[in-house]
């Protein structure tokens, strides 16, 4: 009988130690040795946006790139992963509904506009200053130094669109424009351009946004500006290099040049308007304790 109530202790005290475990568990993966569990991040799957979501990784400390790497970084130029960081490479638009499904997500600040995050709030990390991300109204070459060109780039750079900049996104946008113009450039004939129609292709927000100050500022002119809204970032290209559409606000300058020699495009940028912080959002994870 005696031995019988110690089998019976036994027994009782090791499934106690189970539910201890499995009530603290969650942590490792291998047991208890210490290993962290596997976090899982999204991150956009183009080449320049994916080495700058990297690069902001490396910057908040979460991994290290090899140095040489740049703005050209991949997975492959990660040399130390401590924190068991899994990328999940996914199309920057798609990122935000894919949140649900992974620990944290790295996203572009126009498409978490469109998804209805405010990125100097909701975001758990973003970048500082990121002076080569600048997004810029492109042109096919050839086209540069025409009126149209010239006209709307006075329009996009001007002060009324700083303003707006300022006090519609609160730092989620920042403008890039040093010396912002009245609207105008006193260098084109804008009697020539009266009645003439200048198309842009545009990302919903923040692009197709500004664009619409800018609309206002060259109707005074009578010229009209028309924004064609794409949710990805390779037909805005196309759509310019064609010449079906005239121009195109939606990317930054690294990933212009990546597109031009990919695909022997002949697209050139006409004026720097302003950069769009990326930032790090909780999917599963609501704070960054999982990886420090």
């Amino acid at each position: 009988m005696k031995k019988t109530v110690t089998n019976i202790l036994a027994l009782a005290l090791c499934l106690a130690c189970l539910l201890t475990l499995t009530a603290c568990g969650g942590k490792d993966t291998d047991g208890g040795s210490g290993q962290k569990a596997e976090i899982v991040i999204a991150v956009p799957n183009d080449t320049t946006n994916e080495a700058r979501a990297l690069l902001l990784l490396d910057t908040l400390g979460y991994i290290k790139l090899d140095p040489n790497a740049g703005i050209t970084a991949t997975i492959k130029d990660i040399t130390e992963n401590p924190h068991n960081i899994t990328f999940k490479e996914v199309e920057a638009a798609q990122i935000p509904r894919t949140l649900q499904d992974v620990d944290y997500g790295i996203i572009n600040s126009n498409y978490a506009i469109e998804a209805g995050m405010n990125p100097t709030a909701d975001s758990l990390a973003i970048e500082g200053g990121a002076s080569a991300y600048v997004n810029v109204l492109v042109v096919k070459e050839g086209n540069e130094t025409s009126d149209a060109a010239k006209a709307l780039t006075a329009a996009v750079e001007s002060q009324k669109v700083a303003d707006y900049i300022a006090e519609k996104y609160d730092g989620s946008v920042v403008t890039a424009v040093e010396n912002p113009t009245d609207g105008y450039d006193s260098t084109v004939d804008y009697d020539a351009l009266a009645g003439t129609t200048i198309t842009v292709a545009a990302s919903p927000a923040p692009h197709a946004e500004i664009l619409a100050i800018a609309k206002e500022i060259l109707a005074e002119k009578d010229v009209t500006l028309e924004v064609k809204e794409f949710t990805d970032y390779v037909q805005p290209n196309n759509v310019v290099e064609s010449g079906e559409v005239f121009a195109n606000y939606f990317q930054h300058v690294p990933y212009l040049d990546d597109f031009n020699a990919e695909n022997g495009t002949h697209l050139v940028s006409v004026g720097g308007i302003h950069v769009e912080p990326m930032g790090l959002y909780g999917g599963k994870q609501t704070s960054l304790d999982a990886i420090g």
